[in-house]
């Protein structure tokens, strides 16, 4: 050996890994965080000052941000992954995104976005499915996990038995398609506003006697919460009259009230005893967190949508003290710009700053699978190490 040279690191010598947040599948975290990596397999996780202790002779190494096992987007729109992303309000975003670009909607589309949850290593997903052709393509899928929900509208009352009997049709035959470790088909009753109060409850009660699970977008944007105290604003303005009863309390079958909300509508419909997920929930009040909370319902937020859309941000905070379980999900790429749920853990991140981290990456990870079905893998002692549990 030359003077001043030195020798080269051991490749199978100790590290410690190091990062801002470690999620390991059980507990509540570690911020910071650390695994100790030797031999390429998993020696310990934890504090990071008690690792070093443990472990003196391991070379440290800041790694990333977070180290966890894979996420799950429990809330997207594969369908709409060939969409153009524009950040819009809301009441622009739906004619000039959603209408304007509907003919890029479909089955390849949703094929082309199961392709890249499987490229990000995506753990599973909560699809919101549009058409029939899009769940036949969905289900044949071998690499995703999940549950993918096959979406009902219908305003009008008296077609209800005629929409649910069809969906139920649909249902039943793509059920017959499950299998063992695979994705599951659910119910997604598109809103409480664009869903009959008669079609709710009935795809409510299939699904609780059939053990479907259930996810519903409500409080997205203020004006839902407009809508079911008066009636009117931007919602109503906006809608395609031949498309809607004549007026408000047609759809829901009782009239709008100054406290009336959509989570407080549906409890008293009887929906919420079906532990439906309930997607945005952004624009709420405290009864209806403590009425989510009551129910055991989980929450899914979608972060850099709802900012996107200029919808408000998620309370969070509130959600958590009461208790209640939350997921992330990207929304469509239209309004989400991307389909890496980690870009929406680092967006909330910047948004709560006031939250503990470790409660946004646990809700990516264990909030999603608890939401979509599925069992939540551990990061453990003698675990094969894999760089790309660093987010």
């Amino acid at each position: 050996m030359t003077s001043g040279s030195s020798a080269p690191a051991d490749p199978h010598a100790p590290e410690l890994l190091t990062c801002d947040v470690l999620y390991t599948g059980v507990g509540g975290g570690f911020a910071p965080g650390g695994v100790v990596v030797s031999g390429g397999t998993v020696a310990a996780t934890g504090d990071p000052a008690i690792l070093r202790v443990s472990h003196p002779h391991a070379r440290e190494r800041y790694v990333g941000p977070v180290i966890a096992p894979p996420p799950v987007n429990a809330h997207t729109h594969l369908d709409m992954s060939a969409y153009t992303f524009q950040a819009l309000p809301y009441f622009r975003w739906i004619p000039e995104v959603v209408i304007a670009q509907r003919g890029r909607r479909g089955a390849a589309a949703a094929a082309a976005g199961a392709n890249t949850l499987v490229r990000l290593r995506t753990a599973a997903v909560g699809d919101i499915v549009w058409s029939s052709e899009g769940m036949d393509t969905l289900l044949g899928r071998e690499d995703l996990r999940g549950t993918f929900y096959f979406e009902v509208l219908g305003p009008f009352p008296e077609r209800a038995d005629e929409i649910f009997g069809a969906a139920r049709t649909r249902i039943e035959a793509w059920r017959k398609r499950e299998r063992p470790g695979g994705p599951r088909v659910g119910l997604s009753p598109h809103t409480p506003y664009t869903v009959s109060h008669r079609l709710m409850r009935l795809l409510t009660e299939y699904a609780v006697g059939e053990g479907l699970p259930l996810q519903i977008h409500v409080a997205e944007h203020p004006a839902e919460a407009e809508l079911f105290r008066t009636g009117g604003g931007p919602i109503w303005d906006n809608r395609p009259p031949p498309l809607y009863p004549a007026t408000f309390a047609g759809v829901i079958g009782r009239e709008p009230e100054p406290e009336l909300t959509p989570v407080r509508y549906l409890a008293e419909l009887g929906v919420l005893a079906g532990r439906p997920t309930l997607v945005h929930m952004v624009n709420v009040t405290p009864d209806d967190i403590a009425q989510t909370a009551r129910a055991g319902c989980a929450v899914v937020t979608c972060p850099r949508s709802n900012a996107h859309l200029e919808c408000g941000v998620f309370p969070w905070a509130a959600f958590a003290a009461a208790g209640v379980e939350v997921a992330v999900g990207t929304d469509s790429v239209a309004s989400g710009e991307s389909l890496d749920v980690r870009e929406d853990v680092a967006f909330a991140r910047g948004q709560h700053p006031e939250l503990d981290p470790r409660l946004i990456v646990r809700a990516a990870v264990k909030g999603g699978h608890r939401v979509v079905g599925t069992r939540t893998p551990l990061l453990r002692r003698g675990d094969i190490w894999d760089e790309r549990l660093v987010w």
